[in-house]
C-alpha cells in the first residue's frame, strides 16, 4: 500500500479529485497555504495499491499544469515621500509536488 501525497494550486485541486474520482481513486483534499507566493494550495492524499501508482500520478501530471502569472513585487522599506512603482514580475505557478510513502498500516472503517 502507498500513501500518494499530492501539493496541487488550489486552481487544479477540484479537477484533480474529479478526474481521480472517475479512474477510481479516493482522496482527501487538505486546504493549505505556502509556498513563494503565499497562495492557497491544497494537499491531496491519495491512498492505493503499488501497482496503481503509476496511473494515480499519470492523472495528476494530466490535470495539474504549470502556467505564467504576474505579480507585483512587495515594495521596499522607504522614506517618507518617496515613491515607488513597481513593476511585475513573472512567476511560475501550478503543476504538483508529489511525494509516494509507503504505509505501514492501513484500515478501513
Amino acid at each position: 500500500m502507498k500513501l500518494v501525497i499530492a501539493i496541487v494550486h488550489s486552481d487544479d485541486a477540484d479537477q484533480l479529485t474529479l478526474a481521480l474520482r472517475e479512474h477510481g481513486f479516493r482522496s482527501t483534499k487538505v486546504s493549505t497555504t505556502g509556498g513563494f507566493l503565499r497562495e492557497g494550495n491544497a494537499t491531496i492524499l491519495i491512498g492505493t495499491e503499488e501497482d496503481k501508482v503509476d496511473e494515480a500520478l499519470a492523472v495528476i501530471r494530466h490535470n495539474c499544469h504549470t502556467r505564467t502569472e504576474y505579480v507585483n513585487p512587495l515594495p521596499p522599506v522607504m522614506e517618507p515621500g518617496e515613491l515607488y512603482m513597481p513593476n511585475p514580475v513573472e512567476v511560475q505557478v501550478g503543476g504538483a509536488t508529489i511525494f509516494v510513502l509507503e504505509v505501514a498500516r492501513y484500515e478501513k472503517l
